[in-house]
């Protein structure tokens, strides 16, 4: 993870104050200035201005007269520039810049707890990108804000010194490190690591009994690797991310779409040129060079190979039959790399290249993610809204939690999206480490959630909260 997004996982803290505007009858909020390597003071005041278009909203000077505080910080960036003259065949580098970014916001109440969060991305090319955040933003504070607010939390229960470790997943480790550290504030006898290893390596390391969690984007991680031991752990979902292509074409600056069978036939080797009629046919209207596709996927074994190839397998039967879904898949063609980290670097470092990774990863390293059709026939972009709309009209949620959401129904849907599960033992011996262990789970479902989505990850819905819980408290 970068160094600028590390400012604002640990915490957000308050530097100055605003000019007082009018009283208003809604909720005490106090903006503070936003951590932004590009006029942060500017930004700020888009937002201010267009938080105080909704009565939901009263603005205050200062952190001591709100009743919550809205703190975040992003990055705004030059994505390429679009040419004055179409005509010329030239990298438009004098042309009119195109700017791409995102801000992550977090709502504090005055307890410091997170209440409410969110990661906002423009939604145009167009404008001045700053005010295309405030105004999403905006919208999303004010919505938060009308709605009834939790009551604060009782304080963290004492807990004996323990030591816990887990590993895993690089799906949703900038989640997992956000969380560890927050928790770890709250609950400093408790000493829980993470290490981003896979979700391959992860789970072998746990059925080995080297670690007490693992973690995985792939629901039948035990099956595929230990199909004898299946019974013998639990599944617990944590957050709901997305996998998106992500591509590297100098001069580009509109994100490409993909169809399934776009995305299968490069990862076939069957569609070798940025060119060919297939991506011509869903990218109408945009220069696509005659480049060679240097195909990038993961060289270890993933949960996110798991996800991005399991839709695959169920859109493209030729998938299905050569390749099909695992961890980690015979790849036809490319390159590897471990880990997303992996794939997103070394994606930005060739030009020319195609990768996939978890969202936040795309956005995190400055490279454009493709949008991709989804059952409906319509080309959607990640976001917390489609990742969402995957949510809501996937299949009902399985007793063992366990559920591929790729390829689902519905408007809107973003087709990759995926549960990221937590997977403990069903037997732990050691009772301060049961104990701990399910402590900090459930704290996941309740604090945790509210501080996801300010990195990209969709908070998992209350229903399946209230029964994670009670399966929580059968742990033996």
């Amino acid at each position: 993870m970068n160094a600028s997004a590390t400012k604002w996982i640990a915490g957000l803290v308050c530097c100055c104050a605003l000019a007082a505007p009018a009283e208003r009858t809604g909720r005490r909020l106090f903006v503070e200035p936003f951590a932004t390597k590009t006029a942060p003071d500017k930004l700020r005041q888009y937002v201010i201005a267009q938080l105080s278009k909704f009565p939901s909203v009263s603005l205050v000077s200062s952190e001591s007269g709100a009743d919550q505080i809205l703190g975040g910080g992003g990055e705004i960036w030059v994505k390429g520039y679009r040419s004055l003259n179409p005509r010329s065949g030239r990298l438009p580098s004098d042309g009119t810049p195109v700017y791409a970014g995102y801000l992550s916001v977090e709502l504090r109440n005055t307890h410091g707890e997170t209440v409410w969060s969110y990661l906002a991305t423009p939604e145009s090319d167009g404008g001045d990108i700053s005010k295309d955040l405030a105004k999403r933003i905006a919208r999303h504070v004010a919505a938060a804000m009308a709605e009834e607010p939790a009551p604060p939390r009782a304080a963290a229960m004492p807990q004996p010194a323990v030591t816990i470790h887990g590993a895993g997943a690089t799906f949703p480790f900038p989640v997992y490190f956000k969380w560890l550290t927050n928790y770890r504030r709250e609950n400093p006898a408790v000493d829980i690591s993470y290490e981003p290893v896979g979700s391959e390596a992860g789970i072998r390391r746990l059925l080995e009994g080297k670690i007490d969690f693992g973690a995985s984007d792939n629901p039948q991680a035990i099956r595929e690797i230990s199909p004898e031991d299946e019974n013998r752990y639990l599944f617990f979902p944590s957050v709901a991310g997305a996998v998106v292509p992500i591509v590297n074409l100098p001069g580009l600056t509109s994100d490409l779409a993909f169809t399934p069978q776009a995305l299968a036939g490069i990862y076939l080797g069957k569609i070798t040129k940025w060119n060919d009629p297939v991506l011509r046919q869903s990218n109408r209207g945009v220069n696509l060079p005659d480049l060679d596709i240097a195909v990038v996927h993961r060289a270890d074994g993933s949960g996110t190979s798991y996800a991005f190839t399991d839709f695959l397998s169920k859109t493209v039967p030729e998938w299905k039959s050569r390749a099909g879904s695992a961890l980690n898949p015979k790849w036809p063609v490319g390159r590897g790399a471990s880990g997303n980290e992996g794939v997103a670097s070394l994606v930005k470092e060739m030009g020319g290249s195609i990768g996939y990774v978890e969202y936040i990863y795309a956005i995190e390293h400055h490279v454009s993610f493709g949008k991709v059709r989804n059952q409906a026939g319509e080309f959607v972009a990640a976001s917390l809204e489609s990742i969402a709309a995957a949510v809501s009209h996937a299949a009902p949620v399985a007793d063992d939690f366990k559920i591929s959401m790729v390829n689902a129904p519905g408007a809107g849907s973003y087709p990759i999206a995926s549960f990221t599960w937590l997977v403990v033992p069903a037997h732990i011996a050691d009772d301060a480490k049961r104990k701990a262990l399910a402590a900090f789970l459930q704290w996941m479902l309740g604090p945790g959630q509210a501080q996801s989505a300010a990195l990209g990850y969709l908070a998992l819905p209350k229903e399946l909260v209230v029964r994670e819980l009670a399966a929580i408290g059968g742990m033996k």
